[in-house]
């Protein structure tokens, strides 16, 4: 592997520390509340056992060892079965703009489409601008309120798509 490669690939136990720094440094970089987000679920400090069910991945952006970001799809919170919901995804400064983050974006949706979902959900922040193109890009179309029980009720941004 040359000292320039970088690979997404599945997370594994070792990438939790690192993935929750990456996670938590956006939420101070962009000034996004950390109550009432990703930045105080239960499960960002143990990513890897949150993503172990059969209906959920997560994947990291690796370069030499050392964690870039990731995201990943579960099944949205209390609601309908047949919709995932795209979470957890964050980069270091670094890496952004350089097309890893479309990659990763792709990724999920192929994923969520063949882990048998019909229609994919997200939120996020109004301070991810570049972010919330990406998805609008996409497909994703801008929803009144939020759905299901996330429980990040500083999100004011929701988005679904049919996969």
């Amino acid at each position: 592997m040359s000292k320039d490669t970088i690979v997404i690939r599945e997370i594994q136990p070792q990438d939790n520390k690192e993935l929750e720094q990456v996670i938590r440094a956006c939420f101070h970089e962009f000034e996004i509340p950390l109550e009432g987000t990703a930045y105080s679920d239960a499960e960002t400090p143990r990513m890897y056992e949150s993503y172990q069910n059969v209906n959920d991945v997560y994947y990291v952006v690796e370069r030499n060892g050392e964690i870039l970001g990731g995201g990943g799809v579960k099944p949205l919170r209390d609601f309908e079965d047949d919709v995932c919901e795209i979470q957890k995804m964050y980069f270091l400064p670094k890496v952004r703009g350089q097309g890893y983050g479309k990659t990763l974006f792709e990724k999920c949706l192929l994923a969520a489409k063949d882990l048998g979902y019909k229609k994919c959900y997200l939120e996020s922040a109004s301070q991810l601008k570049a972010a919330i193109h990406i998805y609008e890009s996409y497909g994703f179309s801008h929803l009144p309120n939020a759905l299901g029980n996330t429980g990040h009720y500083s999100c004011g941004v929701w988005m679904i798509k049919d996969l």
